[in-house]
């Protein structure tokens, strides 16, 4: 078999597909103050259907809705929340920033669905922009209902993403000429 037969992807794949199973889902709905419940009780059923063969945790946060398939806690301290996160292939969560850039940074594979304030789970629809922008951008798997959580899982795993690309080194450049030029026009 040659070179060229394997396929050459920007995020390495699963571990566990690698080795005949399936990836690890960290879930993680962050530290608001709103419940999620639509969508811990659509990665409970993903779960359940037998469509995640591998293993599940979940960070519930402030919902009411309690997993009856997957393993779960409402709020971890950052050495257990970075365990998870080291040990997991697909991040499936909220459409926070810092939890989408969190993940993304760590090359995982996201599914980013959208808090909606119909559903009281936010004061507004911000959310919705947000994983749209990263969709678009290639870098995760927007999700914009729980309800089409499995195709999202299934569409994640056959994909590559972008990988994050900081700009950090070109914003400083740029601020420091434009402070350079104004400071020169006094």
């Amino acid at each position: 078999m040659g070179v060229n037969a394997f396929r050459v992807s920007r995020r390495p794949l699963c571990r566990w597909r690698v080795l005949g199973g399936s990836c690890m889902i960290f879930v993680t709905v962050g530290s608001q103050k709103f419940q999620f419940d639509r969508l811990i009780r659509a990665v409970d059923a993903l779960v359940a259907s037998g469509a995640v063969g591998g293993r599940c945790f979940c960070q519930t946060g402030a919902c009411t809705f309690i997993p009856e398939n997957l393993e779960h806690e409402a709020f971890l301290d950052r050495d257990s929340f970075r365990h998870h996160m080291d040990a997991c292939d697909v991040v499936i969560t909220h459409g926070g920033t810092g939890a989408i850039m969190g993940a993304v940074k760590d090359g995982k594979k996201v599914i980013a669905v959208p808090r909606r304030a119909e559903f009281d789970e936010h004061v507004d629809d911000h959310q919705i922009e947000i994983v749209r922008q990263f969709g678009d951008m290639g870098l995760i798997e927007p999700c914009m209902d729980p309800v089409d959580l499995a195709s999202a899982y299934a569409r994640a795993l056959s994909k590559d993403y972008l990988p994050y690309k900081s700009n950090t080194a070109q914003f400083c450049a740029d601020l420091s000429e434009y402070i350079d030029e104004v400071g020169g026009a006094r």
